[in-house]
This record gives C-alpha cells, structure tokens and sequence, in this order.
C-alpha cells in the first residue's frame, strides 16, 4: 500500500522483460498471509518545514510536501504479481522509501481488499475538483489514519516467516540498498540492519523474523525504511511485495539451485571417517572442481553429515575445501532437521536447495521432510555443474556471493551478543569517516547541506554558494568536507566544518542526521582537536549557537571536554585547553584525503 492520493501516475508494465513480470508472479497464491504496510515517500535530510523554503532540491507534491522520488511512487499495472501492482521508484538524492511498521497480518484475501479500497479512495482525493488547502488537508488525514492504524502493540499469536521484499533492477550497474529496522522506543537504540546488493535484474530476498527479533522486540511499532546507497542523479527501482509475510512451501522443479548441501562420507570423500580415519579417506575424483564451478555460479554450498564436527572439519581443511561450506552441519541429528538449520542461517528458500547423499535412506528422510527439496545420489555428483537447475552464469557478483554471505553470518552472530550494548554494536558496524578538504567539486555537497542541516547543525549558518565560494578562497579558513560509510552502506557525504586558524577556532560543525548516534561527531571533534593543539600548542575554540532542535546533540561539546568561556549574541565561546586529554573511544575509524594531507604541509 503506498501514497495513492498523492501519486496518480499509472504506467502499461509492457516496458517491463515478460522474464521479469513472471518473476512477480511467482508467488501468487502461496502467500497465504501479510501485512499492508503505508509506504511513503520521505528524505534522509528532512528537516520539516525548514528545508521548503531553503533546499534547492525541494519539489512540492499536491499535499505540498516535498518530491523525493523523479515521478512520485508510480504504479505499475502487474495483474500476476501479489498485491496486483508494481511499484516504479525515481530515486532522487537524500530520497528514500518508510513506513511505520507492525506484525498485524492479515489474509491475502483481505488485504487486497484493503489495497484496492486504499487505491479506490486515493485515486478519488488526488483528482477531487477542490481547492489546493482543502485537497492538502484531506489528503493529510488519510495518510494519518493509515499511519496511525500501523503504529500499535500487537498481541496474537500468528508470526510472519519473514520481512519479504521483490525488487527488479532495470539498470547496468548494481545498486546497494540498506534496509533498516527501528524500534520507536527511543530507550532501543540498537536497529536491524541489512545491506541488499541489487544487481541488474530480479531480486527476491527473506529476512527472517528471528533475525530482526534479535534487535528489538518486534510485537511493538517500529520504522522500515529502505535507502539506495551514493545515488547521483537518479536511481530506478521496481518494487513488488515490501511486506511481512506468511508462505506455503511449495516445489518448482524449474527453478534454479541456491545451495547445494553435501554429505561427507563416500559421497564428498571415499570412506567413512570413524569407522576408516581421515587418513585413509580420499576425495572423490573432481570433486573439487565441481564444487569451484558451483562457487563461481554464486550457488551456495553446505554440509549435512553424521559424523563428529571437529573431526570432519579436519579432513575437509586437509583437502583444502573447507573455506567453500556455509554453516556446515555436522552432529548425529537426522539430515532434514540439519538442512532446517541451514536454510534459517541463510535466509534462502527451502526449494532452492539441493541435497547429495550416497544413502537411499537419507535422500528419503529429506524428501519426505522437505518435500520441496531436490535431491540427487552421490553417483551422480559430476552432472551437477550441467543441471539446468545449476546453469546459472559467471559474474564478478556470482564469484563474490560466498564471501557476502560470510560476512553476513559474522554480522548475525556478533550481533546476537549486543543486546543493548550500543557501543559494542557500533564497533561491530565498522563505520569510517573519511576527511578531506572542500573543492570546487564538493561545494554543491556542502551547500546542501549547509541549508537542510537544523538538528546538527551547532553554528546555525546556511550558506549560499557565493560565500562557500569565498571561504574556499580565504587561505585563514580551513575546510572539512566528511564522508561516512561502514559495512551496511555508504552515507555519502554528511558532515562540513569550518575551522579558523588563526585563533584556532572551529566557526562551523554540521552533520546530516543520517549519522546521528553513531559517534561520528564525537570522532571528528575529537580528531580535529588533537590535531590543531599539536600543530599550534595553542587552546582550541568553538562556536555553538544552542537551539532547541540542537541542544540535543550539542551535548558532544561536553562529551568531549569543551566548557563555555562566554556567550555574545546567542552565540557560546567554549574552549578545549590544549594539556587536557582528548577522550576517544575507538568506535569510528577517522581516514584524511591524501589532497588534505597536503593542504597541511603547505
């Protein structure tokens, strides 16, 4: 469910590869139960109402607010997909997708229903015959009430399987999306967070509900929003289901293999271990080169196998093929609870498995659990690589898919021990703050956010691009231009400051509120103080002009050990006195451009 009554482009989805249109339609009638979720359209930057009059990117929609999106949120006609639409998504720069959020589902029956009153309404406020104040003032109250009917405490039984999102990239290139789930008890700080890589192409990924369960406690409202990482000019996305699902399982023999879940003994080697030892065991014949070709396709491979753990990991560490198993599953459990086991830490879908055994009785006892699973004899592991089922391309994205998905069940299982450690978990996010000086190239950045920035923003200037201009020229005047990533995305550019060195004095210290809480403040604060005591000797000063959207985040000043000298025109002096110790906590990694560096040797 999106904004219909503000967005009443509709487009033919005959633009769309008919490949593509099937793929949305996959799903049909296995869905059995979801949310209805009201997707909207907002900016990473907002600094409600503020920006309408001073960013340059401001685009009003009929309700006035701003367009964040090229064409709004257009609807696609898709009569096989799900919800019955697509939705076609321009994303312009700071634009990104929310939604308050619950776990209330709802019968798939019902909620097309609720989407096509929801679309039957909306279409009638964006072409009703009225004045600009009162279309602005209905159209404000639906959108309030489909908030307000997402954002309560559940309290039933019934659990979605998964976050679901389809989503088609109709591009060259591959676009990276960060998903982010918030909890709107402010005292749970600690998000889920996820990165999608979107190559060109169709896309269909499951968040499991224990995952995002792990971070905060999912029976309470939270937030949704979906962010396509360093957008230029424009971002094309198409989106089908973006909702909290239940499925049925079901067998699509025509559908590629995702992961192929090996047994061991005289299946991946000739022997067994614990009757034989490892040092009589061979590798079968190829074997190896069967499971690098699977590897380079991007098709993920596990183990499934009776055996003792540390035993086994030995002698597939001795040939060399340990690095290439994802959570491996070695105990004495039965096959189909392992392969259970190994589709949850893998978030993939049961019928995209394959599973090689030697024994007849094991193939059974996995078909009759999962019946939706393929299953082959080990006789037949050489004809793997030829399935139609495995011919999938080679790409640069197929070779690195192991190593995602590596890195992800890293990020899972550290994460499980955060709890509400905030520190520990942004340690864990890896974030690195990059520093260089502002150029002719960065200046529109900065002007940017130089205007939009109110709750960071700890001088209160917004300046136009003459003046930047002008400081960029005056050799007294020192410039920082910040940029943010860490292991889910990149932020981009989100931070300016401005330090004259003649005193030395920082006049200027702005961020975008996409970093708030994250330590970067702290970080850069803290860097550009060490770094101006050491090269003058000198006390270190800072402008703050308090307000009430601020003072918040102006705490960093005390953080970090800066008092108040003296106040003149709303404006606080405050000091850093040079034999002070500079606190760092270590969380975010600072990194200066190589053309900053050299700005300070000259």
């Amino acid at each position: 469910m999106y904004e219909t009554e503000a967005n009443g482009q509709v487009e033919s989805g005959q633009t769309i590869p008919a490949d593509v249109i099937q793929r949305f339609g996959e799903l049909s009638g296995s869905v059995f139960a979801r949310t209805v979720l009201p997707w909207s359209e907002h900016c990473t930057e907002c600094v409600w109402p503020t920006c309408y009059s001073t960013c340059d990117l401001y685009s009003p929609r009929k309700d006035g607010r701003c367009r964040r999106f090229a064409d709004g949120m257009v609807r696609v006609e898709c009569s096989t997909a799900v919800n019955s639409y697509l939705l076609k998504i321009q994303f312009k720069r700071w634009g990104k997708l929310w939604s308050p959020a619950n776990l209330q589902l709802v019968s798939a029956e019902r909620a097309a229903k609720v989407e096509k009153t929801d679309y039957r309404i909306g279409t009638i406020l964006y072409n009703f015959p009225a004045s600009s104040r009162v279309k602005t003032a209905a159209i404000a109250m639906r959108y309030k009430s489909k908030k307000r009917a997402v954002s309560r405490q559940i309290t039933h039984d019934e659990m979605p399987t998964s976050f679901l999102l389809e989503c088609y990239n109709p591009g060259i290139s591959i676009v990276r999306l960060s998903l982010t789930l918030r909890s709107t008890d402010q005292s749970k700080k600690v998000p889920f967070q996820k990165l999608i890589e979107l190559a060109p192409g169709f896309h269909r990924v499951r968040v499991p509900i224990e995952d995002i369960a792990k971070s905060f406690d999912v029976l309470y409202p939270f937030d949704i929003e979906l962010i396509p990482n360093d957008v230029g000019k424009l971002v094309t996305l198409y989106f089908g289901l973006m909702e909290f699902v239940s499925e049925k399982e079901r067998v699509d023999a025509g559908k590629k293999v995702k992961c192929v879940v090996w047994d061991l003994d005289n299946t991946m080697w000739d022997g067994v271990l614990v009757e034989d030892g490892p040092e009589k065991l061979r590798l079968r014949p190829e074997i190896a080169n069967v499971i690098r070709q699977l590897d380079d396709r991007g098709i993920l491979q596990s183990v499934a196998s009776k055996n003792n753990h540390d035993d086994a990991m030995e002698v597939l560490k001795r040939f060399a093929i340990d690095q290439y198993f994802l959570c491996p599953q070695i105990s004495w459990r039965p096959k189909g609870e392992s392969i259970s086991e190994i589709a949850r830490q893998l978030s993939i879908g049961m019928d995209t498995f394959l599973f090689v055994d030697d024994s007849e009785f094991e193939l059974e006892q996995v078909k009759t659990t999962h019946p939706e699973v393929r299953v082959i004899n080990a006789a037949q592991y050489l004809t793997l690589p030829q399935m139609n089922e495995c011919d999938v391309p080679v790409t640069d994205e197929s070779k690195g898919r192991r190593k995602m998905y590596q890195v992800e069940a890293t990020r899972q299982e550290i994460a499980e021990g955060f709890a509400d450690d905030y520190i520990s978990f942004l340690r864990h996010c890896e974030i690195r703050l990059t520093i260089g000086p502002m150029t002719e190239g960065s200046l529109d950045r900065v002007h940017e956010l130089t205007q939009r920035t109110n709750q960071m923003n700890f001088s209160g200037n917004r300046y136009d691009r003459g003046v930047l201009k002008a400081i960029l020229a005056n050799p007294d005047l020192k410039t920082y231009v910040l940029s943010c990533e860490d292991r889910f995305g990149s932020y981009g550019i989100v931070g300016f400051s401005i330090v004259d060195v003649r005193e030395p004095r920082m006049t200027d210290l702005m961020f975008s509120c996409r970093v708030q809480s994250k330590r970067v403040e702290h970080a850069f604060l803290g860097h550009i103080i060490t770094a101006n005591i050491i090269d003058s000797s000198r006390d270190f000063f800072a402008n703050y002009r308090k307000t009430s959207r601020n003072a918040p985040y102006g705490k960093v000043f005390d953080d970090v050990g800066m008092v108040e000298v003296e106040e003149s025109a709303g404006v606080k002096s405050l000091v850093f006195k040079r034999g002070n110790k500079v606190p760092n906590d270590g969380v975010v990694e600072i990194i200066e451009h190589e053309v900053l560096l050299e700005q300070s040797k000259s």
